[in-house]
């Protein structure tokens, strides 16, 4: 898995896939997300910022460490939200 590749453990991806589940909480972390361009998930500034926001929304605590290697692997993937290829190729990751 590529996230593997940056540091990030399976077991948070795990533990953050359950908390998605719940509506509320899904629909806060889309709240979060909405409006962002490809620019802005190139910018590490903005990418720290979303990563802290998007772990207090599902109340996981992050060290310094995971923090980098998320902001890390969110740049590496040059996600665009526009791209539908791009949005399927995260969703088959994370599924």
């Amino acid at each position: 898995m590529s996230y593997t590749k940056y540091g990030i453990r399976p077991e948070l991806v795990e533990r953050v896939k359950v908390k998605m589940k719940n509506q509320a909480t899904k629909d806060r972390v889309k709240k979060a997300l909405d409006g962002l361009s490809k620019s802005d998930l190139q910018d590490r500034t903005k990418v720290r910022k979303l990563v802290r926001t998007t772990a207090g929304i599902l109340q996981e605590p992050l060290t310094q460490v995971q923090e980098d290697q998320m902001i890390s692997f969110v740049l590496g993937q040059r996600i665009d939200p526009k791209n539908t290829i791009h949005l399927i190729k995260l969703w088959a990751m994370f599924r």
